[in-house]
């Protein structure tokens, strides 16, 4: 028998099978920033279905607007476009039933476990008596009990993050938004918390109906999900629905389940349908901020055994302990440049790479100068300009304003910052951080 203080979750559980009723309905979603040559769309024609008793994973890398859709999900940000239905309901900002937990703890330190799980339920205005025993309940279900008075500094972070999903499940949610919720935790805090949950749901003994999670991680996404969507960059589209056929609880060594990695790995690195050329940069792209260490890494780690110049993406990202936003990033950098080929889930290094990878420092800088030139026209764009002003200097106020044509402020910062770093390392220019001013590298400032 089941104890009495867990009442408040008893029967709420996934007893619906996936294609039951509807929860939530996304419908021709998009959404941008009004720029200089028209709206920078962050998410384009977005559609999705998520059903009663189904875990439904977003995947997709940097740029994709996981994050943005789903605060447009919760009712945080309003959609320039398309509308979202919640069980049956157009919504129309925050909606009860929804909760979401966050990348971030977002803990308020000067209260205990107990007082920040009671926190969302006092701002609805529920008694106090109630509070305190839906808030208990909550708190003992996800394995906090004993820590009811103890503040955040007091925790580990996987605890900390336990207390955010107390605070989300105790005001009843029907549909559970997670954003990113285990990546700011260690490997092992978050394979327990990821099971722990689990567990929970498959028992039936949380209130929530439909849990939609966004994720950078691969595994995690075929390990918890029953569907994944995958989405493209620049804008977000949903280029890919992948169904998971495991019960729980999964084998992450089982041959099927790697396989299905695979897959995931192989989608996500895809062309779009009748793109058979691969396209180069222009002047607005967004670049990751990548930095040259991490490229020769990523090059001198291919060149060698085992790889020998190809590799399957699932393998290195478990050797080199590496998630799909921190490889994927280094990987189309070097296919920007010229030193990879990116395809079906595997990595291929060009013959320029395996050179490369067998330089010394110099020639590799030479090298890296040519690709650079060649390849990304904002820096090659700079050492026009320094080349062609009498006294070689320019400021970094002229080509930022001329990415924010194209890209929003932040991803034109980051871009411009990235190449500086890139053409610092080529000997390409100089950059002067303190007067922002840009010069050829045998000019004195």
């Amino acid at each position: 028998m089941q104890d009495s203080k867990f009442a408040p979750f008893i029967g709420a559980g996934p007893n619906v099978a996936p294609g039951g009723n509807v929860i939530l309905s996304v419908k021709k979603v998009s959404h941008g920033f009004n720029k200089t040559h028209g709206e920078l769309l962050i998410l384009d024609d977005v559609n999705l279905t998520l059903g009663a008793g189904e875990i439904v994973g977003l995947l997709g890398r940097s740029g994709s607007g996981k994050s943005t859709l789903l605060r447009i999900i919760a009712g945080l940000i309003t959609p320039s476009a398309g509308e979202v239905d919640y069980l049956d309901k157009p919504l129309d900002g925050p909606a009860k039933g929804i909760a979401m937990v966050f990348q971030t703890f977002a803990l308020f330190p000067w209260l205990t476990v107990l007082q920040n799980v009671e926190a969302g339920l006092e701002a609805l205005g529920v008694a106090a008596a109630e509070r305190r025993k839906r808030a208990l309940a909550a708190i003992d279900l996800i394995g906090l009990d004993g820590f009811e008075n103890a503040y955040p500094r007091e925790l580990s972070g996987g605890m900390r993050q336990r207390v955010g999903f107390a605070r989300a499940l105790v005001v009843d949610p029907t549909l559970l938004l997670m954003d990113e919720p285990f990546s700011a935790l260690d490997v092992l805090t978050a394979e327990t918390l990821r099971t722990d949950l689990l567990d929970l749901w498959s028992q039936g003994r949380m209130p929530i109906k439909s849990v939609l999670i966004v994720t950078h991680n691969i595994e995690e996404a075929v390990f918890m999900c029953d569907r994944i969507l995958v989405l493209s960059s620049n804008p977000g589209r949903v280029v890919a629905e992948i169904k998971v056929p495991f019960k729980h609880p999964r084998n992450r060594l089982d041959p099927v389940f790697r396989r299905l990695v695979d897959d995931v790995y192989a989608k996500m690195t895809a062309r779009p349908a009748g793109d058979t050329v691969k396209k180069g940069l222009v002047l607005g792209t967004r670049l990751p901020h990548v930095s040259t260490n991490l490229i020769a890494g990523l090059i001198e780690t291919l060149a060698g055994a085992p790889y020998h110049g190809r590799a399957d993406m699932p393998d290195i990202a478990h050797s080199l302990h590496l998630e799909v936003d921190d490889l994927f990033p280094i990987a189309e950098v070097l296919q920007f440049l010229g030193f990879a080929d990116v395809r079906e889930g595997d990595i291929f290094l060009t013959p320029q790479a395996r050179v490369f990878a067998e330089s010394d420092t110099q020639p590799r800088k030479v090298m890296f100068a040519e690709h650079l030139l060649l390849y990304v026209p904002l820096a090659a764009l700079i050492k026009t300009v320094l080349d062609e002003r009498p006294g070689h200097r320019a400021p970094r106020l002229r080509f930022e304003q001329e990415l924010e044509d194209s890209l929003s402020d932040g991803a034109a910062k980051e871009t411009l910052d990235t190449v500086i770093n890139w053409g610092r390392y080529a000997e390409i220019f100089s950059y002067n951080d303190q007067t922002e001013f840009f010069s050829l590298e045998d000019v004195e400032f």
